[in-house]
């Protein structure tokens, strides 16, 4: 061979004749130059993967890949790495996985291949690491699995390159146009990128960020495999945007909810990673990160693709690793020396002349100067002139090296301000993020206030219904003083439940005083944000100053090297130059450790403030934690001492109000579950959970009051179990609140002993429900508007006869008899018009509240649904007609003369009681502010007009009759007198004795009422304490089971 042959014939060359030897041809010399194949590749990936921590250089690892593409393969990598301790040694593990990342990015296809048989010992190693939880043991078990995780990416899509490099056909065609394909590919490039970004994330959390760690050695170790990182993730990032949009044209957007939510995580943090690696100077130099956009892609919309631009990292030409910069090294400082003194004697021999050698100053050619002298002084200046060039080289090289360090403390002056800048917008950042939930503490404090002033009117109309009901207490007889004492034991419950407001409002002042402190802690933490503000700028402008003084040393290193010419003259001047120079250096030294050490102080401070603030802030959060729950154990203690009160014992109420709270405290549970798993994962958020506990307590506080006043109205064995399932309750809830105290777990906060007693209580609530009418519920809105129709008829007849039997007055009476029946008939009918109006009203805001309140369903669905209320009305219409027709009867009979005026006023204030009942059952759901009540309202005070102008008319006819009627006793004796005096005491006492029996019948009458109507409602035999309450399930509505009270 050529090449071989060459090598021979230089091999036979003495020692000192190889510069003289004639150059290889470009082959030969490659072959000669070029170390064996695995030799050279070997001692690479020694060099590369070692122990020190440092950053891999990167010709080792562009060494590395050249030879697996050279060999096809990886087999030589595997042989050497196997010989290496990376179970022993973190450091060699973290430089052995990123070697290994490049590999498999860059280097020859086959390399995957050939280390799918390592897989298992690369688990094996990462789970022996993952034990180790400071260094670099977490990080190398990381980033294990992302390699692993990588090769099985690779393995089941071999149509992705190592380095995810693909064109969009190319990504149409791994799918293989299958949607199935794709959604799999997306789930697997999730995957891929989730362990990406764990290592992104734990590798900046092993890092001090206070410091300038990126321009440390140890610092950049860990940070240069993250150059890898972002190469794929950007990639990934990208692909994994055109699947989505691609599966989004395809499926519906519900089945995809899955992929958004856990796209949105992933963009979230990687937008994170990206302006946090943008940021580092070890990165502006090395590789050019791109920023994402502010807000995440709109996957439902599909002309969002058009707006996305694939992420590109820039890694410029000129970038190269902190290992390639270029170096002095002996030799070239031999050369320059060597050229810069062939260039001064090029310049002397042009001054002095070129037969230097023989007679340099041509001292020869003078007659009477000794030739011996003129040697000694010539070869005297020559030796005194070198002696001079070289300590002026020796000055400018001790320059030279001045400068350079100065230019590195600049350097890193620089790299330290870039970083306490950045710090400085981080706490701008937390400063901004404590005024933001400042503010939104303030916005829920002032929607509470507003609630409060809500609740204060709410209250206030209530004493004022309290009022008038006091006012219709004194007119009722003994029927509606039952009544009254239930509203006055309400108002004690009323007041109790003030109470548990009043201890809501204590707590929301202890609050608002957190909320203060927490202000002027803020205030304090701006104010020493200024001061550490100031001190910054005062190091910016000294280090101004530094750079300045630092270019007139400059200038005036250049002004004494453009002097070099004239160095005979100056070299004075130059030797007090150095001096001063060098003292200058040294002071300036000084300056800029003084001012490190200025810096290195002001990051303490910053960093104590940081945690100072954390720590108050997490204090805060606890203690309103504490707060709450106390308060909340208070409310429920309360309500469990007063379960045996009087207050409770002497109210009543109803199961479908407790079933109604059963189901309001389930909803309260479930929200505080997800409330305290979302404070154990993020505890800055403590509002919804602490809104949860409030709720809680109150809606547990309600359900053991209503527990214990359906207990009275219940039979004794389902009271004495509903007694008892809502004391447990009570506990438990209790129990649950007290294992809210310790931040552990969730396992600690189980809530299945409470939904286990509501489930008790709702099943006895269930049993206690009322039975109701024997009407089919679809029967209800049928059977609604017929009585509304007979009673409208009812009301027509009853006007009708009157009106006839006015004719028949005014065509057979005459004189007192024809005006009383005209006034009496003429009020009737008044009544009858007025009632017609009402009906009229009732019906159109009926119609009203069907409408707004049915939705989707229809009328009939409504009313069964509100079946309570449509009873209520079905009721009221019914007496109303009926009493439209007795009240005509009776006056025909007063009429016609053989009925009693009395009848006539009863059946008067019977009806104004029916049409009071048909009022009160249409407008419980109207609301308050519609125009068809305001009408209903206005039409109920006409029919109370209407009834006091019969009654009147009735007693001043019934008087005027009488009149006529006067008894004459002149005629009588003494003792026809005397008898008949006699006779009136009799009748005197037999009519008291009747009134008094006519009143127990009434008593009797009033009392087997009631009975009938609590048997058609459902209520437990023997208790006939009528009953006026809200029915939470079906809207609240009025119920009266009985007739209508009615004014005697």
């Amino acid at each position: 061979m050529p090449g071989s042959g060459a090598h021979s014939l230089r091999t036979a060359q003495p020692a000192g004749s190889w510069e003289r030897c004639p150059p290889l041809p470009p082959a030969g010399r490659l072959q000669r130059n070029r170390p064996p194949v695995g030799l050279g590749e070997t001692v690479s990936i020694n060099k590369a993967i070692n122990t020190q921590e440092v950053a891999v250089k990167e010709k080792h690892a562009r060494t590395c890949i050249l030879g697996t593409h050279h060999e096809k393969g990886a087999q030589t990598f595997w042989s050497v790495v196997n010989c290496l301790p990376l179970s022993s040694n973190a450091v060699l593990c973290w430089k052995f996985c990123h070697v290994f990342h490049k590999l498999l990015r860059d280097g020859h296809p086959n390399v995957l291949k050939d280390s799918l048989r390592y897989r298992n010992e690369l688990s094996d190693m990462s789970r022996m690491w993952g034990h180790l939880s400071e260094g670099y043991g977490q990080l190398c078990s990381i980033y294990l699995k992302l390699l692993r995780t990588k090769m099985e990416y690779h393995t089941k899509n071999p149509r992705f390159p190592g380095n995810l490099q693909m064109s969009d056909r190319q990504l149409d065609e791994a799918g293989e146009s299958d949607v199935n394909n794709f959604f799999q590919l997306t789930v697997e490039m999730f995957d891929y990128l989730e362990c990406e970004l764990n290592l992104f994330q734990t590798v900046f959390n092993s890092l001090d960020m206070s410091r300038s760690v990126s321009v440390t050695a140890t610092g950049q170790c860990r940070l240069a495999p993250l150059i890898q990182v972002i190469l794929d993730c950007s990639h990934l990032y990208d692909y994994t945007v055109k699947l989505l949009f691609k599966l989004h044209s395809c499926l519906p957007a519900d089945t995809l909810q899955g992929h958004r939510d856990r796209f949105m995580e992933q963009f979230t943090k990687l937008k994170d990673l990206f302006y946090r690696s943008s940021n580092l100077q070890y990165f502006k130099r090395l590789i050019q990160i791109p920023q994402l956009p502010e807000n995440p892609p709109n996957f439902l919309r599909a002309s969002a693709l058009s707006e996305h631009i694939s992420p590109v990292v820039v890694i410029p030409a000129e970038a190269s690793s902190p290992d390639s910069e270029p170096v002095l090294e002996k030799d070239d400082l031999m050369d320059m020396d060597a050229s810069q003194q062939n260039l001064f004697d090029n310049k002397f021999d042009d001054i002095f002349g070129s037969s230097f050698s023989s007679d340099p100053f041509n001292f020869n050619s003078q007659n009477g100067v000794n030739k011996d002298e003129k040697d000694h002084l010539i070869e005297r200046l020559y030796r005194e002139i070198s002696g001079l060039k070289a300590q002026l080289e020796n000055m400018k090289t001790e320059s030279q090296r001045v400068v350079l360090q100065l230019k590195g403390h600049v350097s890193e002056l620089e790299a330290e301000l870039a970083e306490q800048q950045h710090l400085r917008q981080q706490a701008a950042d937390d400063c901004e993020f404590l005024r933001a939930e400042l503010d939104e503490l303030r916005r829920q404090r002032e929607d509470t206030e507003k609630a409060q002033r809500s609740l204060s009117e709410i209250e206030r109309k209530a004493q004022a219904n309290e009022q008038r009901y006091s006012k219709l207490k004194e007119k009722y007889s003994e029927l509606v003083q039952n009544h009254a004492d239930l509203l006055r034991k309400n108002a004690e419950v009323t007041k109790q439940v003030s109470m548990a407001r009043q201890a809501q409002v204590d707590l929301e002042r202890e609050k608002k005083e957190l909320e203060d402190s927490l202000e002027r802690i803020s205030d304090q933490g701006q104010r020493k944000t200024q001061e550490q503000l100031e001190v910054l700028e005062s190091l910016k402008q000294e280090l101004a100053t530094s750079q300045r003084e630092l270019q007139v040393l400059q200038g005036s290193l250049e002004t004494s090297a453009q002097s070099e010419a004239n160095w005979a003259a100056q070299f004075a001047e130059l030797e007090k130059e150095r001096d001063s120079l060098v003292s200058g250096a040294a002071h300036r030294e000084e300056e800029l450790s003084a001012l490190r050490k200025e810096l290195q102080d002001t990051q303490l401070k910053l960093a104590s403030t940081e945690e100072s603030m954390c720590q108050l802030a997490k204090d805060q959060r606890k203690m309103l934690l504490v707060g709450s729950r106390k308060a909340a154990e208070q409310v429920i203690q309360d309500a469990l001492n007063q379960l045996e009160e009087p207050p409770l014992i002497s109210c009543a109420g109803s199961a479908d109000h407790l079933l109604s709270t059963v189901t309001s405290i389930s909803s309260c549970i479930e929200q505080l579950d997800k409330s305290w798993s979302q404070y154990l994962a993020c505890p800055e958020d403590i509002s919804g959970l602490l809104h949860s506990i409030t709720l809680l307590a109150h809606l547990t506080s309600d359900a053991i009051a209503h527990g214990a006043t359906t207990c009275l109205r219940a039979p004794p064995e389902p009271a004495d179990s509903l007694t008892e399932a809502c004391k447990q309750y009570g506990r438990e809830t209790l129990a649950y609140l007290a294992s809210l105290e310790e931040e552990g777990s969730l396992e600690n906060a189980d809530s299945t002993a409470m939904r286990n007693c509501l489930s008790k209580i709702k099943a006895i609530g269930e049993e206690l429900l009322p039975r109701g009418l024997d009407i089919k519920q679809e029967e209800l809105g049928d059977l609604v508007d017929k009585e509304m129709a007979a009673t409208s008829a009812a009301i027509e007849t009853a006007t009708a006869r009157i009106e006839e039997m006015l004719s028949k007055s005014r065509a057979g009476d005459t004189g007192v008899k024809l005006e009383v029946n005209e006034r009496i008939l003429g009020c009737c009918t008044s009544l009858m018009q007025a009632i017609q109006v009402l009906i009229v009203a009732s019906k159109d805001l009926q119609r009203e509240i069907v409408e707004s309140g049915r939705g989707t369903a229809s009328p009939k669905e409504f009313y069964a649904k509100n079946s309570r209320w449509t009873e209520g009305l079905i009721s009221a219409s019914k007496a109303v007609g009926w009493g439209a027709t007795v009240m005509v009867d009776a006056a025909d009979l007063v009429v016609q003369g053989r009925g009693k005026f009395e009848e006539l006023m009863v059946c008067s204030h019977e009806i104004a009681a029916s049409t009071a009942q048909l009022v009160a059952a249409s407008k419980v759901k109207a609301d308050k502010d519609s125009p068809n009540l305001a009408q209903l309202q206005q039409a109920s005070r006409g029919v109370n007009q209407a009834t006091a102008g019969v009654v009147a008319s009735t007693i001043s006819g019934k008087s005027q009759i009488e009149e006529t009627d006067n008894m004459d006793f002149s005629s009588m004796t003494l003792t026809q007198i005397k008898r008949q005096e006699m006779d009136s005491q009799v009748r005197v006492l037999e009519l008291e004795n009747e009134l008094q029996k006519e009143r127990q019948k009434l008593g009797e009458l009033r009392k087997k009422h009631y009975e009938l109507a609590g048997v058609a409602e459902g209520w437990e035999e023997g208790k006939l304490t009528p009953r006026m309450g809200t029915n939470p399930q079906q809207g609240g509505e009025a119920v009266w089971p009985g007739p209508s009270p009615r004014m005697e």
